[in-house]
């Protein structure tokens, strides 16, 4: 390896946003006990704010080092394509209609389920939806996902040891459970097409795996705080009217569209402006739009983009050099640390590679989708929705890496033993 100055920069400047993400809930405490300065403390301990931030920071150093024209250049070679289709996607599935289907669907399932409601409600949110994002895409399953929960459950009264649980279990199902088909995970996209791997070979050699080990987590979770949430009292029965049936219609033609075409900017982006005039225009049927949220997780994960492109010069070796056994463990932990997809991403650059090693990379990268944020795509999604809930309106990386242990643990036995 012999990096280049901006390389080391952004190295550098990368760890410290992953050192900024585990420390978010010491700034919140901060703009609760000085609030003199309580908006700059705020602003530093919003997850989707990190590494926006110090992307910020390594396009200002590239200003000085390299000049305009290296900086610029650098930025324009950085595909978006993923910040943008999150923001419209996350805007669109989280739409009043929409969350409305998917809470009756829910509900009529959890009905199905020999198990006291909030029981049957858990195990239906955490089993069923994750697994949905196969065809809807993991950033829309995650949105319902974490919409529902926290209509449904983080509302009501429950225990800290809860809301992580939950948090874990959701955020592994949704990673894995997005590979029975292979258009809907990031990491399986960035090498579907490069590696020739079709709906059969995704559901033969990962989906079966990854619906049992979604099952056996929403299951487990299920039991585990069964006494907590059977003592639950049943939710109240909605009052609120259900849109006319053409209007959902509608609004699912949108969602359909978007994730059809998720991979040209230019045509999912004109669907989500009409969207967003069609909404306008019947705003008796809506509620307001999670914008600020979405454009929040887009510059995260934009942030990610930029500072990701410059750590190919120690990732790539560090893959390369394991063999098929140790890189599926090594890239179950190297997910924790950076976007699963950037590490497909990668191996898919490398020709040559074995079967077993292809396997091995993607199923590690997925299996550790779960264990911090900025782990898996989607996370930071459902972490804008849910954080509202959670002590200090921060969720804690310690707090959800061991939540996720357990689950991840199950998807990495299911993808290396079966």
């Amino acid at each position: 390896m012999n990096p280049s100055t901006i390389q080391m920069i952004g190295a550098a400047l990368f760890a410290i946003a992953l050192l900024h993400t585990f420390s978010t809930k010491f700034f919140e405490h901060l703009a609760h006990t000085r609030p003199a300065h309580a908006g700059l403390w705020h602003l530093l301990g919003e997850v989707e704010v990190v590494f926006g931030f110090w992307a910020l920071v390594l396009v200002l150093f590239m200003f000085g080092v390299q000049g305009k024209e290296a900086a610029t250049e650098y930025l324009d070679t950085r595909n978006f394509t993923e910040p943008l289709f999150v923001f419209a996607i996350m805007v669109t599935a989280a739409s009043k209609p929409i969350t409305q289907l998917a809470a009756r669907l829910t509900r009529m399932l959890a009905r199905l389920i020999p198990l006291p409601s909030a029981m049957g409600f858990v195990f239906v949110a955490l089993a069923a939806v994750p697994m949905m994002g196969s065809f809807i895409t993991e950033p829309a399953a995650m949105t319902l996902a974490a919409l529902l929960l926290r209509d449904g459950l983080y509302q009501r009264t429950i225990s800290t040891r809860l809301k992580y649980a939950v948090l874990g279990v959701l955020f592994v199902n949704v990673s894995i459970g997005g590979t029975l088909t292979p258009y809907a995970a990031p990491p399986v996209l960035m090498v579907a097409s490069a590696w020739g791997w079709d709906l059969g070979f995704m559901f033969s050699h990962f989906g079966w795996k990854a619906a049992l080990a979604v099952v056996i987590n929403a299951g487990t979770i299920t039991l585990l705080f069964a006494r907590e949430l059977k003592a639950l009292p049943p939710a109240a029965a909605t009052q609120e009217a259900y849109p006319p049936l053409l209007v959902t219609v509608i609004h699912l033609a949108f969602l359909s569209g978007i994730v059809i075409f998720a991979h040209h900017p230019a045509v999912f982006l004109g669907m989500f402006l009409f969207f967003l005039g069609f909404t306008a225009a019947y705003e008796r049927y809506q509620s307001p739009l999670i914008l600020r949220e979405g454009l929040l997780v887009a510059f995260f994960l934009a942030g990610l983009v930029v500072l990701g492109g410059q750590q190919s010069w120690w990732l790539e070796p560090l893959l390369l050099s394991m063999d098929a056994n140790a890189v599926f463990f090594g890239a179950t932990a190297l997910t924790a640390i950076t976007d699963n997809a950037a590490l497909t991403y990668l191996g898919s650059l490398v020709p040559g590679l074995s079967d077993e090693f292809k396997y091995a990379l993607v199923a590690g990268a997925v299996t550790g989708g779960g264990l911090t944020i900025i782990a898996n795509a989607p996370n930071p999604a459902g972490a804008s929705i849910l954080k509202g809930h959670f002590d200090d309106e921060a969720i804690h990386a310690g707090g959800l890496f061991l939540a996720a242990l357990g689950p991840t643990l199950v998807a990495l036995l299911a993808f290396k033993l079966l």
